[in-house]
C-alpha cells in the first residue's frame, strides 16, 4: 500500500505549499472531525483503562482548554511547558496550544528539579501542565519562575488547578487564532555541546505542514490506519509519529501508557491483540523484540514498520523480516527538522543506509568549506537552505541568534552528523561531529553528565564518552579520577550513579564507571574524549572477538 509509486518522479516534482496564514489545529486537524465517528486517539494503560477519542471530541476538548488559557490570562506567543507522559491530556494540550497561538514545550517526565528549573527560567514559561508523579519536583523549581501564571495538574493537588475540572467548566466555543505560518508554535529543548540545552523553535508550518512527508511517504499512512509510535511524548519524535504525521493523514494514533520500563513480551501481545497496522519504534525496541520467540505471535493487522533515533543494524532488520515478513524502514532527522532521509517503501532498500533524501529536501554531504563532496567521501550531512528554506527546518534557537547562525555554512544547514553518499544518492550515517552519546535513541551530552559527576566530593575529574553496546547502541561510560581520601569501588560506583540520577534525567547516568589516575588531554588542557572513545571501541571489539570469534 505504498503512498509513493515512483520515488524519483515524486522527488523531482514535489513541493509543499505554505499559505501566509495557517493554524494547524483549525486548518488540518478539524477537517477530519467532519465525520463525527472518525477515531483519532486510542489509549490503553497498564492500569486497566481504555479510552477512545474521535477527531471531533478532541477538537471540542482543545477548544475548551484554549478557553481555560484565556481565562487564566495566558496570551498568544507565551510559553506553556508540559510534563504529561502518554496521557490524553498531552494530545489535548498540544491541540489547544496550536489553536490558541501559544508556544508549547513538551518535556520528559524523568527530568530532575534542576532540569525543570533551568527550562522554566530559560523559556520564561507562563503555564505548566503536568501529571501528579512529577509535581513535587515542579513545585520545588517553580518558586524561581516569576513569569508563571498558572499550573494545571491531571488530578488534584493543593496550589494547582485541576486539568479535568477546568475543562468541565469551560465553553467549547472558541475561534482559533488566525496565526501566520511562521508564527512560533513549538519549543523543544535539545542537547547542547556545553552549557544549557538549546531551545529549538518550530512554527505552525515547519512541523504542521513539514510532517505531511513523514506521515504519508515514510509512515505510509492513510485515514484507515491505526498507528503506534513508541516514542515518549517529551521527545520531538512524538510530534513526528504520534501527532502531526498520522493526523495529517487522518490516521488514528494508538497509545500504550505503560506503568514501567519497556517490556518486549507485552509489546508483542499488544501488537497481536489490537488492529495496529503501522509501528514506529527506536532500534533498541526492535533489538529487544527480536530476542523473543516471534514465531509465537501472529500480527494479523501489522503491515508496515519504521525505525528512527539511532542507526539500525542489519541483523535486526533481517531477523524481524524473517519471521514477520515486514521490512523495517529506517529514517533520519533531528529535533531541528522533519524527516530528512529515509528508506521509503517504494525504493530499493540498502541495508546499512538511512536511505535517500525526503521529498522537499536537498540533503548532501559537504566539506568544511560548504562544498558538496563526491560519492563515498565522508563529510558533514547538510541540508540546502538557500536560496529557499525548505518546509520542515526549525526557525531558530530561541533568543540565541549566534547559536542559530553557527548552524549555517554557506547555503547549507549543518546537522552536526557525519555521513557518506553513494553513486545512487543513498546516504549512510557515519558518526556525530560532536561528542554526543546516542543511547536507546536518547541524545546525551557528555558535558552534562560530567558536570553532575564533579559535584560529588569523591570526584576530582571526570570524562564521559560513548561505549558500544549491543542492545542500546551506545551507553554512557565515565572515566573518573577520585579525590584525595576516596577509592574507586563498586560501592562508590553505585553512589555516583544514584547521585547523577538525582541531578539529571535518570537515563543519562553512567552505566559503566572506570577509575583512572590520569585522563588524556591536549596541550591546552582539554580532555581528549575521542581517544577514550576509540579505546572503548577497540576494547569492545576485542571482547566480542574473544567471546564470539567475530
Amino acid at each position: 500500500m505504498a503512498n509513493i509509486k515512483n520515488y524519483d518522479e515524486l522527488y523531482r516534482n514535489f513541493k509543499l505549499e505554505v499559505p501566509e496564514y495557517f493554524n494547524w489545529a483549525r486548518d488540518e486537524f478539524d477537517r477530519w472531525g467532519e465525520d463525527s465517528h472518525k477515531l483519532a486517539l486510542w489509549v490503553i494503560s497498564d492500569f486497566g483503562s481504555e479510552i477512545k477519542f474521535t477527531f471531533r471530541q478532541l477538537s471540542e476538548l482543545s477548544k475548551k482548554l484554549a478557553n481555560v488559557f484565556k481565562l487564566n490570562d495566558i496570551l498568544p506567543g507565551e510559553r506553556i511547558i508540559v510534563f504529561l507522559g502518554r496521557k490524553p491530556a498531552f494530545w489535548i494540550s498540544m491541540l489547544a496550544s496550536l489553536r490558541f497561538g501559544t508556544v508549547i514545550s513538551p518535556c520528559a517526565t524523568q527530568l530532575s528539579a534542576k532540569d525543570i528549573q533551568s527550562r522554566l527560567a530559560a523559556s520564561a514559561a507562563t503555564a505548566i501542565i503536568a501529571e501528579e508523579e512529577i509535581a513535587d519536583k515542579i513545585d520545588a523549581a517553580a518558586v524561581n519562575c516569576p513569569t508563571l501564571k498558572a499550573k494545571f495538574i491531571v488530578g488534584r493537588r493543593k496550589g494547582w488547578l485541576s486539568f479535568e475540572d477546568e475543562l468541565d467548566k469551560a465553553s467549547e466555543t472558541f475561534e482559533a487564532l488566525n496565526t501566520r505560518s511562521d508564527d512560533n508554535a513549538l519549543l523543544y529543548f535539545t542537547s547542547g555541546a556545553s552549557g544549557l540545552p538549546k531551545m529549538t523553535i518550530h512554527t505552525q508550518a515547519s512541523y504542521g505542514i513539514g510532517h505531511r512527508v513523514t506521515g504519508k511517504f515514510w509512515l505510509d499512512l492513510t485515514e484507515s490506519d491505526l498507528h503506534w509510535n513508541l516514542t515518549d511524548t517529551g521527545r520531538a519524535k512524538a510530534a513526528w509519529g504520534s501527532f502531526f504525521g498520522p493526523w495529517n493523514c487522518g490516521a488514528c494514533v494508538f497509545v500504550y501508557d505503560s506503568a514501567g520500563k519497556f517490556d518486549g513480551k507485552r509489546t508483542l501481545d499488544i501488537l497481536c491483540k489490537y488492529p495496529i497496522t503501522t509501528l514506529s519504534a527506536p532500534p533498541t525496541a526492535y533489538r529487544i523484540l527480536v530476542q523473543e520467540n516471534l514465531r509465537n505471535y501472529s500480527f494479523k493487522s501489522l503491515r508496515h514498520c519504521v525505525a528512527a533515533g539511532e542507526p539500525l543494524n542489519a541483523e535486526v532488520i533481517n531477523a524481524w523480516k524473517k519471521i514477520t515478513g515486514i521490512t523495517i524502514y529506517d529514517g533520519y532527522g533531528q529535533t531541528e527538522t522533519a524527516l530528512l532521509v529515509a528508506n521509503f517503501p517504494s525504493s530499493q532498500l540498502k541495508i546499512g543506509s538511512m536511505g535517500k533524501p525526503s521529498p522537499g529536501f536537498h540533503v548532501a554531504i559537504v566539506d568544511l568549506e560548504g562544498k558538496q563532496v563526491g560519492p563515498n567521501r565522508e563529510g558533514d550531512i547538510a541540508v540546502r537552505v538557500k536560496p529557499e528554506r525548505p518546509v520542515g527546518i526549525f526557525k531558530e534557537y530561541y533568543n540565541e541568534p549566534e547559536r542559530t547562525l553557527a548552524t549555517l555554512r554557506g547555503d547549507w544547514y549543518i546537522t552536526g552528523d557525519r555521513g557518506v553518499s553513494d553513486e545512487e544518492g543513498y546516504i549512510t550515517f557515519v558518526s556525530r561531529a560532536d561528542d554526543a552519546i546516542l543511547s536507546s535513541a536518547h541524545r546525551i551530552e557528555p558535558f552534562e553528565v560530567e558536570s553532575a559527576l564533579i559535584e560529588h566530593p569523591a570526584v576530582l575529574e571526570a570524562a564521559v564518552v560513548a561505549s558500544p553496546d549491543e542492545l542500546r547502541g551506545e551507553i554512557v561510560k565515565a572515566f573518573v579520577i577520585v579525590a584525595a581520601g576516596y577509592e574507586g569501588s563498586e560501592v562508590l560506583t553505585k553512589e555516583l550513579q544514584d547521585f547523577v540520577k538525582k541531578l539529571t534525567a535518570p537515563y543519562k547516568y553512567p552505566r559503566e564507571i572506570e577509575y583512572v589516575d590520569t585522563l588524556p588531554k591536549t596541550i591546552s588542557g582539554k580532555i581528549r574524549r575521542n581517544e577514550l572513545k576509540e579505546m572503548e571501541k577497540q576494547r569492545k571489539l576485542m571482547k566480542n572477538f574473544i567471546e564470539n570469534g567475530t
